[in-house]
């Protein structure tokens, strides 16, 4: 009876502290979505990172800046391939200033996008920022959680493509490990803030659009 008990009260202990899964649901995820409602928030795509960004940014000088590799830009088309073949209305695309991010939105959202402050690399374009993204600019993270809490025009959803280090000041730095190209999806409210609905990896919209 007493290993009964250590065995349970283990479980309970596993249960408790085991992180979140947000393993989704494709089939009834892309069914909500294409009732809109929903702000899709994208890591951009893979990119070269031969390149570096030089701070502060120059947003027209595609030298200056880490580009999108061609392997980036193929995941971005297909991506985008895939949620319209899926049937998701898409509203606002929303991106980062730097190019990366803006081609990566243009590739998914197959319209023009609107590039903003609020959603430009809060790292500053800094290697140690980027690849340890702690979540402590709370400004950056307000304004990139003011943007996702919008809810989209009736009947579509929005985008908003930007990097890993506003997605852990925005929403916690347990989240600071999404990959290029991952999506988390957030549902929308008029009576409170936007929610977390699941995570996405690119790969899984597009097996989901060949399924």
């Amino acid at each position: 009876m007493n290993r009964l008990a250590s065995i349970i009260s283990c479980l309970v202990i596993f249960l408790l502290t085991s992180p979140p899964s947000y393993a989704a649901d494709l089939d009834g995820l892309v069914s909500s979505l294409k009732g809109g409602g929903y702000v899709i928030v994208f890591r951009h795509g893979a990119t070269d990172d031969s390149q570096k960004d030089i701070y502060p940014f120059k947003f027209d000088d595609m030298s200056a800046q880490r580009q999108l590799s061609e392997k980036g830009r193929a995941m971005a088309r297909e991506l985008g391939a895939a949620l319209a073949k899926l049937g998701v209305p898409v509203g606002e695309v929303y991106t980062s200033r730097l190019n990366r991010a803006v081609e990566t939105g243009k590739l998914i959202g197959g319209k023009d996008v609107a590039a903003v402050d609020e959603l430009t690399d809060s790292g500053a374009g800094s290697s140690s920022a980027m690849a340890n993204p702690d979540g402590k600019n709370a400004k950056a993270g307000r304004a990139v959680r003011d943007l996702v809490n919008v809810a989209p025009k009736a009947g579509v959803n929005n985008l908003a493509v930007t990097h890993k280090t506003n997605v852990a000041d925005a929403f916690g730095k347990e989240f600071a490990d999404i990959r290029e190209g991952e999506a988390l999806v957030y549902k929308t409210s008029a009576s409170g803030p936007a929610v977390l609905f699941t995570r996405v990896q690119a790969s899984e919209w597009i097996a989901q659009a060949g399924s």
